[in-house]
């Protein structure tokens, strides 16, 4: 996978995107995340890429030609999938994220500053995505964020699939509680059966106490849930076994 980032601020995105995981999955080759400056098309000595709005406002806005120039280079000619990272976006969840994961090379955009001109976002933008429902000072976070969540599920670059579909959001639940040693910390001692050596206790333990997250965390995930998905008579109980769990200690 390759993603190119557009930014004005390149080195923010190369100090966080060369370290630890997604650092030597670069290394390795099995992924490739590079920054662009932006500033380097812009057309005059200065490098300016930004300029005051028409009709008047605070601020500066993003000027097309540098952008376009620069989204041309890292095209080469071709369509390549483009996000722009905008407050006005779809929101970015787990399901986007698989969509986005079957793309072999995408674009990210990051705006700054009061926004970027809507006539690159109109010719060259394929969709907007949000982080959530607030504002930053740039793209560049969302945009590391982004990359870092797809990066994660790309084949060589964690151990094993499990390593991702067994956590929260994969399958529209909250993943279970995790614990290490040592067996008590604080007077605060790790469930039995996750000393019980009973694999599949512990499985269906991890199964009930996500669902008994979410309920609690996230009932308009849990709301979403299909339970149709659960094919097994064992599966069902589970699921029932937690429901009825989590009333209890609701009382």
């Amino acid at each position: 996978m390759k993603i190119d980032i557009m930014t004005l601020f390149p080195e923010m995105i190369n100090a966080v995107m060369r370290e630890s995981i997604i650092g030597r999955a670069q290394d390795k080759g099995v992924v490739e995340v590079k920054a662009t400056n932006i500033r380097d098309y812009a057309l005059d000595k200065h490098h300016k890429a930004d300029d005051a709005p028409y009709g008047g406002g605070r601020g500066q806005v993003m000027l097309a030609e540098p952008l376009y120039l620069c989204h041309q280079a890292l095209s080469a000619g071709e369509h390549v999938h483009t996000v722009f990272l905008s407050a006005q976006g779809q929101p970015f969840n787990q399901q986007k994220a698989r969509e986005l994961l079957a793309k072999e090379h995408f674009i990210l955009v990051c705006g700054h500053y009061e926004g970027i001109d809507q006539r690159f976002i109109d010719e060259c933008v394929d969709e907007e995505i949000s982080m959530g429902d607030f504002v930053l000072t740039g793209g560049e976070i969302p945009a590391m964020a982004l990359a870092d969540c797809l990066c994660r599920m790309v084949p060589g670059v964690l151990p094993e699939e499990s390593c991702y579909t067994d956590e929260s959001h994969w399958d529209g639940l909250l993943e279970y509680p995790q614990y290490s040693r040592p067996e008590e910390w604080h007077g605060r001692k790790v469930p039995e059966v996750l000393l019980s050596g009973h694999h599949g206790k512990v499985d269906d333990w991890r199964k009930k106490e996500s669902y008994k997250r979410t309920m609690t965390r996230r009932p308009d995930l849990f709301a979403r849930f299909d339970e149709t998905s659960l094919t097994t008579k064992h599966d069902r109980k589970v699921l029932a076994e937690a429901k009825a769990e989590w009333a209890a200690e609701q009382e």
